[in-house]
């Protein structure tokens, strides 16, 4: 008896844990779409064929959607060539293709909006998640994840046809808001993907959404209420075999015992994270914060090493993922940067070579030679990296936020002087006026004279030395030198970027329109304060301007 080809098509499918099924039904319906040079079938045909090789062959795969592709293009079908687009797409970034399957988005997204209003949503959602998992593009990914869900509020959101795409959408969103640290955003979010969850019975989403609140409340520092939702979502992860989630749940769980100062708990949530690498090798940046905790438990504990087997798996994975991300403007967070880590081995195996020379002496040497090749490859890269991050921390800081956090903390100061009286020993009322004329002095802008000393200072605030000293330690955190100076790289910082004129001046003139005495003070107290120096600030700033005038 002839099967037709929805029979065939169905038979295929029913048949998923039996490849020689799937291979027999596959070949009987290319074989009646070619007998009957039929195009579509032809395309659909090939995107079975590509279907079989997903998990074992992605470049087979990869040719047999082109073959989709060829067969399908310019007969506005309303799911092909879209589907094959999107498959492409997926395989490349499995390989770390971003651009490639960027284009291949983009290629199903302009196709779709043609054939298919409801695909082309679809299509906008893979893009969304590339922006944001792969390429750390969060505000963007989050313009799109709005797009898409205003699209399907428009529709019954809660059916069968739109449901798991609108709680996709729905948690992308409370992930962009989570990666930006908009907290509150974030919990509004993951509340709606809850009861749109629960309601439509989607539990392996719904515990998804427990893990996301639970990473939130990390950032919101309510330690305990993230132990009690990550480990309501840890068993129902583990039990649907969401890897990734597992390793998050593990990760924020270290991150809060960590937070309460539970630091043995923190660092056996760690090591589950390390446990699950080591057997997958998968891992995201976002996941990278445990190693330099276990490196730092581990030298308390005086254990070297174990201390130099966190350190030599830090940079490991370092490697992987800079020469996987290396086109991506996404970079580590860790705290350990290349140098810092390289000294430190250097000086853990000179250590251990010292306590046993003879088991030591042939790793000793084999561990320094793969930290030196591998940390020459990629040290330019993350130092880049790194500088591009701290611009854009400050780049996101604006005046009037800086201005209000100082007055809050100058009213802090003031309120809390009775508190601190007995710390320092200088009584109450006179505290209360030291600090009023530091108020004023730092709203007149009196730092950006020259040759501001404690001992001048305190002339001017009629006072002594001792006094103005102990006050600016109490009750601004810093030292006197660091006090003056701060201050002056923040209106260094909040007028270069106001003001295109000052974007003009040499460093040496610079240094004098903000107080300092030479170009190498300026620079200095620049990159202590903001982590890059100042020609490079100015270089991003007019660059960034630039790109926004285009």
């Amino acid at each position: 008896m002839k099967l037709s080809f929805d029979e065939l098509h169905k038979l295929y499918f029913d048949n998923e844990n039996n490849i020689k099924k799937q291979i027999l039904y596959k070949d009987a319906y290319m074989a009646k779409a070619y007998k009957e040079n039929n195009r579509i079938r032809k395309a659909r045909g090939n995107y079975l064929t590509a279907l079989l090789y997903y998990n074992s062959d992605m470049n087979k795969a990869i040719q047999y959607l082109d073959s989709v592709i060829k067969y399908s293009t310019g007969i506005n079908d309303r799911s092909f060539p879209v589907a094959a687009y999107c498959e492409k797409a997926d395989f490349l970034k499995r390989q770390f293709k971003f651009e490639e399957a960027m284009l291949n988005y983009k290629l199903a997204e302009k196709i779709a909006l043609q054939t298919n209003l409801n695909y082309y949503y679809v299509v906008r959602g893979y893009i969304a998640v590339t922006k944001s998992e792969d390429l750390g593009d969060y505000k963007e990914a989050l313009d799109i994840y709005k797009e898409c869900f205003r699209f399907y509020k428009t529709k019954n959101y809660r059916s069968k046809k739109y449901a798991d795409n609108f709680q996709y959408i729905i948690f992308g969103m409370a992930n962009c808001y989570r990666s930006l640290k908009n907290i509150d955003s974030t919990t509004y979010y993951n509340k709606l993907g809850l009861w749109e969850t629960k309601l439509t019975g989607n539990m392996a989403l719904h515990y998804s959404f427990v893990l996301n609140e639970g990473a939130n409340q990390v950032l919101r520092k309510n330690y305990n209420a993230a132990l009690d939702s990550i480990h309501k979502a840890l068993p129902k992860i583990e039990e649907y075999k969401y890897t990734g989630n597992t390793m998050a749940c593990y990760f924020y769980l270290g991150k809060a015992y960590d937070g309460l100062r539970q630091k043995e708990n923190a660092v056996k949530n760690y090591l589950k994270v390390d446990s699950i690498y080591s057997k997958t090798k998968e891992i995201t940046t976002e996941f990278m914060d445990g190693y330099p905790y276990l490196i730092r438990y581990y030298k308390n504990l005086g254990d070297k090493e174990n201390q130099l087997k966190y350190i030599s798996k830090n940079m490991a994975i370092d490697s992987v993922l800079q020469k996987k991300y290396r086109n991506l403007n996404t970079f580590l967070r860790n705290e350990y940067d290349i140098p810092h880590l390289m000294s430190e081995k250097e000086n853990l195996i000179k250590s251990l070579k010292e306590d046993k020379v003879k088991s030591f002496w042939g790793n000793g040497i084999l561990i320094l030679g793969m930290i030196t090749v591998s940390a020459f490859g990629f040290y330019q890269f993350r130092h880049k990296k790194k500088y591009r991050s701290r611009f854009e921390k400050i780049m996101k800081e604006t005046a009037d936020k800086d201005f209000q956090e100082k007055e809050n903390e100058s009213t802090k100061n003031n309120k809390t002087a009775i508190s601190k009286t007995d710390d320092i020993g200088i009584g109450e009322e006179l505290i209360e006026q030291i600090l009023k004329k530091l108020n004023s002095f730092e709203k007149e802008k009196g730092f950006l004279k020259p040759n501001i000393t404690v001992q001048s200072l305190s002339i001017v605030f009629e006072t002594n030395t001792k006094y103005l000293s102990k006050i600016v330690n109490s009750y601004r955190n810093k030292s006197f030198i660091q006090y003056i100076n701060d201050l002056r790289i923040d209106d260094a910082l909040e007028n270069l970027k106001k003001d295109s004129k000052l974007r003009k001046y040499t460093i040496q003139a610079l240094a004098v329109e903000f107080g300092f005495n030479s170009a190498e003070s300026f620079s200095s107290a620049f990159y202590k304060k903001s982590g890059i120096k100042p020609a490079y600030f100015i270089k991003q700033l007019e660059d960034s301007i630039k790109n926004k005038q285009m």
